[in-house]
This record gives structure tokens, C-alpha cells and sequence, in this order.
């Protein structure tokens, strides 16, 4: 899933990259609130991790912004101040969720993690387990599974896969695709996609009986069982 990290301390935006892309997501970095509106307007993220400190103008003020522009994904807002009311203010701008500095970075992907399975139909029950036909994807060990069978998938291969099972039946173009598992510095000319999900097919479809990754011609892959 794709993430936008709106941070202006570079050691902080650095940290916060650095453990998002370890933990693989796509990243890209805004040192404004004005930098963040224009990659939001240009690009589909899946979550946006908000600062409410900002140089130029407020993170509140910035998840009005993005709320009024039609950005309906989740917003986790950062802030130093861990007043009740300036909770409800982050709440009420427009913020799904409220984490307050210094936080332990694995309390920040538990809240990451529980807001992206929120609006994720492969989640099964509320949990961190994404489930698809003999498949299986559990986001906190990262760990992927087929009739049982361990499937041992790189960052990337990883990050491809829980983007189909996120989207299952749903025909995904190259376009989107590499909106959501790649960032902005993305070459679209490139071939490596069809490089990916041809490691991917290998690994998760090759071995077993039915294949569950398809070629849409004229569009680019699917997630569904055979026919």
C-alpha cells in the first residue's frame, strides 16, 4: 500500500520512511502542507501520516484541505500536544486516527495497520489477515501461505501481492498498480511489473494446481480463480 509521510524534520520524515518501506509499503515524503495537497491531488495514497506542525500552514488546516479536495482515505495526524481538546480539534479537521510524539514506531504501524484493514474487503473479520481462495496473507508476521504451504515472497513481491488481495476480482491496470506499490520516482516505461508479477506467479501459482493471477489483455492482471 502506498503511504504519504507529511513531515518537515527531515530526521523524523527520514525514520518514519525508512520503517514504512522496511515494512513494505511505498513511500513518498511532503515537507509542507502545500506539498502534501499537490501529491494527494496527483497521486491515489492509501493512508496519509500528517504532521500538524507544518512550515507553512497547519496540519489541520491541511486535512480540511484534503477533505474538501476529495481525499477519503485515512489520515493518522502526528502532534507533540496531547490535550484532549486538541485530539478532538485533529478528530474534527478531518483525521481517522491521533498519535501523540514520542511514540514507539511499532505502535505507529499497529494504527497504520488497523486503519488500512478498515476499508479493505480481504480482511477477514477485523483482523490482520488478508484471505483469498487457498490464500493467505498476514500482515503483522508478514507472513503468506497456500493450502498451508509457506510462500516466501521478497518486500516487494510482498507488497504486490497484498495490493491483489486487497482488490480481488477487480481488474488492476499497470497504472494503478504502480501507483500503489511503487512511488513517485516510478519509470513507466519500464517493463518491471510484468517482471514482478511473473516472480510472483512463479512463487504463489506455479506450484499448485490453480492459478489464481491473470493477464487482462489490454488492461493488466487479476486476482481470481481460474475459470
Amino acid at each position: 500500500m502506498r503511504i504519504l509521510v507529511v513531515e518537515d524534520e527531515k530526521k523524523m520524515s527520514g525514520f518514519l520512511k525508512k520503517g514504512l518501506l522496511e515494512s513494505g509499503y511505498s513511500v513518498d515524503v511532503a515537507e509542507s502542507g502545500a506539498a502534501a495537497e499537490m501529491l494527494a491531488a496527483e497521486n491515489p495514497y492509501d493512508l496519509i501520516v500528517l504532521d500538524v506542525m507544518l512550515p507553512d500552514q497547519n496540519g489541520l488546516d491541511t486535512a480540511r484541505h484534503l477533505r474538501r479536495d476529495g481525499y477519503a482515505n485515512p489520515i493518522l495526524m502526528l502532534t507533540a500536544l496531547a490535550g484532549t481538546k486538541d485530539k478532538v480539534r485533529g478528530l474534527d479537521s478531518g483525521a481517522d486516527d491521533y498519535l501523540v510524539k514520542p511514540f514507539a514506531f511499532e505502535e505507529l504501524l499497529a494504527r497504520v495497520r488497523a486503519l488500512l484493514r478498515r476499508q479493505s474487503p480481504g480482511a477477514q473479520g477485523g483482523t490482520s489477515v488478508l484471505r483469498f481462495h487457498d490464500l493467505e496473507m498476514d500482515l503483522i508476521s508478514r507472513r503468506v501461505s497456500r493450502q498451508g504451504k509457506e510462500v516466501i515472497l521478497t518486500s516487494k513481491e510482498f507488497a504486490l501481492l497484498e495490493f491483489f488481495m486487497r482488490n480481488p476480482e477487480r481488474p488492476l491496470s499497470r497504472t494503478a498498480i504502480s501507483e500503489h506499490v511503487w512511488d513517485v520516482h516510478f519509470d513507466s516505461d519500464s517493463n518491471v511489473i510484468d517482471v514482478y508479477v511473473n516472480m510472483l506467479r512463479k512463487k504463489v501459482d506455479q506450484p499448485f494446481d490453480q492459478k489464481l493471477i491473470h493477464t487482462v489483455v489490454g488492461v493488466g492482471y487479476v486476482l481470481r480463480p481460474e475459470e
